[in-house]
């Protein structure tokens, strides 16, 4: 695996390296080795999907409060997504700041996305799916988020919003 670290301190996109022949290729997406050599998460102790129909879906932003901060590690494993990370810690020379990347069943990456990062995609493509290893068990009591829109952070989001949830959309502003 290729660790390539974004302009966010911590986060990581990363990118397998498939070995082909004939048949086709092999690839690890996982090995707790080499995640710990670069002082990454090596447990995660649930894995969820998210289906979405419709290109311009938007989900996000989300993340946890302490004590149920969580890790994620997300990749798209059919269509195509602009997922977005926005730094939350406070005390990070990159608070407050947000990258994009596109992720996409044939580039197979994925985002390592650290504790108190708030996280997001847009979909690219209609029926995209995304898969999530997860650090921390779901605490709904601890889940909040922020706005996909807040002025402060301007991300740019590639197409217009074909859906999006109420409670999405009613996020506050940071």
């Amino acid at each position: 695996m290729r660790f390539i670290e974004t302009k966010l301190a911590g986060a990581y996109l990363i990118e397998p390296e498939p070995h082909e022949d004939a048949r086709g290729f092999f690839a690890r997406t996982f090995c707790a080795r080499e995640f710990a050599a670069h002082g990454l998460a090596t447990e995660f102790v649930q894995c969820s999907i998210s289906m979405n129909r419709r290109r311009g879906t938007l989900r996000g932003l989300h993340y946890q409060l302490s004590p149920a901060e969580e890790v994620k590690l997300v990749r798209c494993t059919a269509g195509a997504v602009h997922d977005v990370i926005v730094d939350l810690r406070p005390a990070s020379p990159t608070y407050r700041q947000h990258v994009g990347v596109e992720l996409t069943a044939p580039n197979r990456r994925a985002l390592y996305v650290p504790e108190m990062f708030a996280h997001g995609f847009q979909t690219l493509e209609d029926d995209s799916e995304v898969f999530y290893q997860i650090s921390e068990f779901y605490a709904p009591e601890k889940s909040v988020g922020i706005r996909f829109d807040d002025p402060r952070l301007d991300i740019p989001w590639p197409l217009p919003i074909t859906a999006i949830s109420d409670k999405d959309r009613a996020w506050p502003l940071l």
